[in-house]
């Protein structure tokens, strides 16, 4: 086996923990990214000088990298200097409703009784309980599974978990259980946020989604040198065990072969061969036709309907006054549903969305003197291969934007100079095929998860990896995306 050979396309977080794993048991791996470097949706802009982390901004779940890491014979804290985050977010409904959530969680149960009452701390102890509870039900059951379905969820549960699985209640959408654990509509639209993480409406999304509150809850760090560093620190480990990463060359086509994937020609012509190929593309880019023919019939097409949130982003260097930020900060608009009618059903960038603010020079108690690195992000629909988001309607959500900041405290004096905004459309010419969407298919329905793209294709030896396919969307599950390619792959080598 250890002669055979695997081309992944693509060098985000999933193509890169797949190659790091077939490497590191003998296989001859290469890459092939049309990115200048690594990290796919964890990427960097350059504003005014300034590299800003432009993708995920959040950092769980490290033991799965230190499993990783670990697969490599290495260590994590030899690789990226991680600090833990004593406070999780800050949130905002208006200058004089804030509340943070803590690492610690009695400091939160405090936090949420002077913010809401004593009733509603409670009911937050009972929400925590639940949320960890979906968690330990789901951790093997389902985001380990490498082809996830219902009766498989059943099977591996068995008669123990059965009572478990019923508890979770995966029929319920997320907005109702959060309505049987809080009375304060402000608590519901903060934990409803959650479903948001995978692209989702908490309207629409299932009530497993509760387990990122435990996710969280054991613990958030804070990257020094920023997020993009994962990425590379994982391209450096995957280069010590001999993969060879190849930058600024995509791929254009996936060959197939006596039924089966045997190779790709890349977009300069080259054809490499392979005995496997692991595409860390979304999904869509397949069944669209962007790598080939041949390759459309390794999954079903995704309708538009289908597709999750995209978002306009505002990467800036700019002073702050007024509300004190963290590294990650939430304003919230006063009408939830009528954000997610907005985005999902109507198709339209919301007349007053919530906000996400990372504020990158900001840790535990640190505080500018000048500019400082910001990233706002405003959901956003996945449209940007249908319509082009001219200057205008970006003004309009610009004025929005900095009007909801305003009404919660916080006034940011930007400079044209100074910031650089990214649209749906950017981002379908970045992921090709997604019309910007950034989470792959939104999780909607309590079927959505069962049916998300799994790493086994109805190609042989075509196989997919990274935030888009299961178990889903952040860093972390598409690290372990990574893992069930490469699993998957193995077996099937090793049968063959």
């Amino acid at each position: 086996m250890s002669t055979q050979s695997v081309v992944v396309i693509g060098a985000g977080i999933g193509g890169l923990a797949t190659a790091i794993r077939l490497a590191a048991r003998g296989l001859q791996v290469r890459v092939f990214e049309r990115a200048a470097g690594p990290g796919g949706k964890m990427r960097q802009l350059q504003v005014d000088g300034q590299a800003i982390d432009a993708g995920p901004t959040v950092f769980t779940m490290r033991w799965v990298f230190d499993e990783l890491f670990a697969t490599a014979g290495a260590r994590l804290d030899d690789h990226l200097r991680l600090q833990p985050a004593e406070i999780i977010a800050r949130h905002a409904w208006s200058a004089d409703e804030r509340l943070d959530l803590y690492a610690d969680h009695e400091r939160s149960v405090a936090a949420i009784g002077d913010f809401a009452g004593a009733a509603e701390a409670e009911r937050y102890r009972a929400f925590c309980k639940r949320a960890r509870a979906a968690y330990e039900t789901l951790e093997h059951s389902f985001i380990h599974a490498s082809r996830p379905s219902l009766m498989g969820l059943m099977s591996r549960c068995g008669v123990s978990g059965m009572a478990g699985l019923r508890g979770v209640r995966p029929y319920d959408t997320l907005w109702q259980a959060l309505g049987e654990h809080f009375a304060d509509p402000r608590l519901r639209q903060l934990f409803g946020r959650y479903s948001t993480y995978c692209g989702s409406s908490p309207f629409a999304a299932p009530a497993t989604l509760m387990l990122i509150a435990h996710v969280e809850q054991q613990g958030v760090w804070l990257v020094r040198d920023g997020m993009h560093r994962v990425a590379r620190a994982l391209a450096a480990l995957a280069e010590g065990l001999g993969v060879e990463l190849h930058y600024g060359r995509g791929v254009s086509e996936i060959e197939v072969a006596r039924g089966r994937a045997s190779g790709v020609i890349l977009e300069d012509g080259e054809r490499v061969g392979a005995d496997a190929v692991v595409c860390n593309a979304d999904p869509a880019a397949l069944s669209s036709g962007r790598l080939g023919a041949e390759a459309i019939a390794a999954l079903p097409r995704l309708p538009a309907s289908r597709r999750s949130l995209s978002a306009i982003t505002w990467g800036l260097v700019a002073h702050t006054e007024g509300l004190a930020l963290e590294r990650h900060n939430v304003f919230f608009g006063r009408d939830y549903q009528a954000e997610f009618d907005d985005i999902f059903h109507h198709r339209r960038t919301p007349r007053e969305g919530t906000v996400y603010i990372c504020a990158q020079d900001r840790g535990e108690g640190d505080t500018p003197s000048g500019p400082e690195r910001l990233l706002l992000l405003l959901n956003a629909p996945a449209r940007g291969d249908m319509q082009p988001f001219d200057a205008s309607e970006i003004d309009q959500c610009e004025r929005r934007v900095f009007s909801l900041l305003e009404r919660c405290g916080l006034r940011v004096a930007r400079h044209p100079e100074r910031c650089q905004v990214v649209t749906p459309r950017d981002f379908e010419g970045l992921f090709p095929a997604t019309g910007g969407a950034l989470y792959g298919p939104a999780i909607h329905g309590w079927r959505a998860s069962f049916n998300r793209p799994a790493s086994r294709t109805r190609i042989p030896r075509l196989y997919l990896a990274g935030g888009s396919t299961h178990p889903g969307a952040g860093v972390p599950m598409a690290a372990i995306s990574g893992e069930l390619a490469a699993t998957s792959l193995l077996a099937d080598l090793a049968s063959t």
